[in-house]
Order: C-alpha cells, then sequence, then structure tokens
C-alpha cells in the first residue's frame, strides 16, 4: 500500500476478499453481512487505516453527486484513461462521472448543458469554445487549451517535453527530414508549436500539414497524404495523438511506404492504439491515467473547502519505444 496515498473503498475491499458493495453495507451498519465478512472487512479497515469520507458525506443532500467530464470526441480513445482516473478518485466518494461531447457554443454546448443539469463540478478535456468566467462549481481544465475559464484549475501533461522526448529520438536515429501531422485545436496547436521551434532549434526545416482538420483517424489520413505529397523525401512523421498516427499509417500504406523501413512513425498519448499489434507505435506516455487522478483529487479539495489561487498542475512524460520507428536509411 502506497503510504502517500489515502486508502480507498476500493482498497478495503481487495484486502478483504470482498466486493466493494458488500464494504458499503458493512459502513452502513447492515444486518444483511455475515459475521464472517463483517469481521474481514472490519479487520481490512483496520489494517489499512481506512477512512470514509465524512465531509463528503455530509453535504450529500445539497449536491447531485455528479461530476461532468466534457470531451472533444467519443472516437478519441484519450478520455477514456482520463475518465478511468477519475473514477479510480472520486467514485469511492460516492461520486458518478457523467460524459458528454462538447461541440462549442452551435448546438453541442456540453458545458452549458452540465450547468443545467447541476453537476457538482466538470473536468474540462475539450475546447471551451470561448473564454468563461467563473462557472459556479469547480472545475479542472485538461490540457493546453486556446480558451479560459477563470478560476478553474489545470491539470496537464508536459507536452513541451513529450515532444521534445520524440523528436530527439528521430534525430538519434538518424532523421533530419522529420514531418508533422496536426489538426484543430489547443493541444495540436501546442504541439504544432513545439514541432517548429524543436526543428529550428536544431536547423532543420519544419515540414506540417493538416491544420484545418479534426484530431481523429480521418484528420490523420488526409493530414498525411497532404504532407507526403507535399515533401516526398521525408523519412520520418510525427503525428500529433496516437488516433492520427493511425490514419497517417493508411496514408503511407496507401502511398507505398514502409513503417519504419522507408518511414519511421510517432505518435503522443501511449493510448490503447499505439500499444496494439498492428501499430505497435513508438509514442509519447502522456500518463493520461493520472492526468484523471489529480484532476479529480483536486476536485475533491475544492468540494471540501479550498478556496485557495487557481493551480497548474504539470505531469512529467515518457518515450515509449516500439516497432514503429527505426534508423533512417538516408
Amino acid at each position: 500500500m502506497n503510504s502517500a496515498r489515502r486508502p480507498t473503498i476500493y482498497d478495503v475491499a481487495r484486502e478483504a476478499g470482498v466486493s466493494k458493495s458488500l464494504v458499503s453495507l458493512v459502513l452502513n451498519g447492515s444486518d444483511l453481512v455475515s459475521p464472517a465478512k463483517r469481521e474481514a472487512v472490519k479487520a481490512a479497515i483496520e489494517r489499512l487505516g481506512y477512512r470514509p469520507s465524512r465531509a463528503a458525506a455530509s453535504l450529500a443532500a445539497k449536491r447531485t453527486r455528479a461530476v461532468g467530464l466534457v470531451i472533444d470526441d467519443f472516437r478519441n480513445p484519450w478520455y477514456v484513461d482520463v475518465l478511468h482516473g477519475l473514477q479510480r478518485v472520486l467514485e469511492p466518494e460516492g461520486f458518478h462521472i457523467a460524459v458528454r461531447e462538447h461541440r462549442g457554443d452551435a448546438g453541442g454546448n456540453a458545458i452549458e448543458g452540465f450547468l443545467s443539469t447541476q453537476v457538482d463540478a466538470l473536468v474540462i478535456a475539450a475546447e471551451p469554445g470561448h473564454d468563461h468566467g467563473p462557472l459556479g462549481v469547480p472545475v479542472v481544465v485538461s490540457g493546453w487549451r486556446l480558451h479560459e475559464v477563470a478560476g478553474a484549475d489545470i491539470v496537464s501533461t508536459d507536452e513541451l517535453q513529450g515532444m521534445r522526448l520524440a523528436l530527439g529520438h528521430l534525430f538519434g536515429l538518424g532523421h533530419r527530414r522529420i514531418g508533422h501531422v496536426t489538426g484543430t485545436g489547443g493541444s495540436a496547436l501546442g504541439r504544432l508549436k513545439a514541432y517548429r521551434g524543436w526543428m529550428t532549434e536544431h536547423r532543420l526545416t519544419p515540414e506540417d500539414a493538416g491544420a484545418e482538420n479534426d484530431t481523429n483517424e480521418e484528420g490523420g489520413y488526409l493530414g498525411a497524404r497532404e504532407l507526403l505529397r507535399a515533401n516526398p523525401d521525408l523519412t520520418a512523421v510525427f503525428a500529433a495523438n496516437d488516433t492520427m498516427a493511425l490514419g497517417a499509417r493508411a496514408a503511407l500504406r496507401e502511398l507505398g511506404r514502409e513503417v519504419p523501413g522507408d518511414v519511421s512513425l510517432v505518435g503522443f498519448d501511449n493510448s490503447q492504439l499505439a500499444q496494439s499489434r498492428f501499430l505497435a507505435l513508438t509514442t509519447v506516455e502522456a500518463h493520461t491515467f493520472r492526468v484523471g487522478e489529480v484532476a479529480g483529487e483536486t476536485l475533491l479539495a475544492r468540494l471540501r473547502g479550498d478556496d485557495g489561487a487557481p493551480r497548474r498542475t504539470v505531469i512529467a512524460p515518457e518515450l515509449v519505444v516500439r516497432s514503429s520507428t527505426g534508423r533512417s536509411g538516408a
């Protein structure tokens, strides 16, 4: 058990060898639990030093016990790890998480939709659409975004460092003609700026495409085709995320380019796509599960009365090397 982390009801269940629901029954004094299992749960609570959150329970009557997660695309697997991290922290405290797709202010404003249902807090993992004043509930913004939400805490991966790790890896393999497939939104724009800065710093020519495309598989496919047609001598392609890398992989195959024999391919996020045998993608581990956990911990602190200044938490990335990258042949 990690002493730096407060034990949860899931830890008690695991220690006692019972379900989370049974632990809840014991905590609530139910007579539906057998004496043996009741004693096992009590012993696990004692060993772990578990203490139920009375502060959260005392406010239950005033709360919906709901936290809204705003994402930009259900097809992007990035948000799944964020969701799991949030669940790991918030569900043991009695909160449930609802997810909505946000398409800006015209027809799909998930932020306003959640506020109208009186959620207790929000995690915004999408473009907010415009600058927002205080929303009246605790808010965590995840990732680089074009617009701000007043009073919001920010939790993100150190994306600049992640870009440097990936580009440095390609450079170390001898690649000098490195292209970038980008897209719309704050994260893609931030990664594009980091790419251009790194290339210029190393006296290399930046070549990028796809700035108007969505950051999904189709956007990666279209961006990679545009990039390779304009720059057929590229030896490496860095996609703004793993989903775009999947689209770029399809474009490379259509254009007769072998990966990594002709072109090395790199993504960002280390999603389940990157880990698949088909892609076996070299990528940046963005620790999005941890992003979700920290977002949840931050919201709990705010809900318990922390009214300090907004905080920014930056999580260090890592490079994960797989078989989609190899030495430059030129």
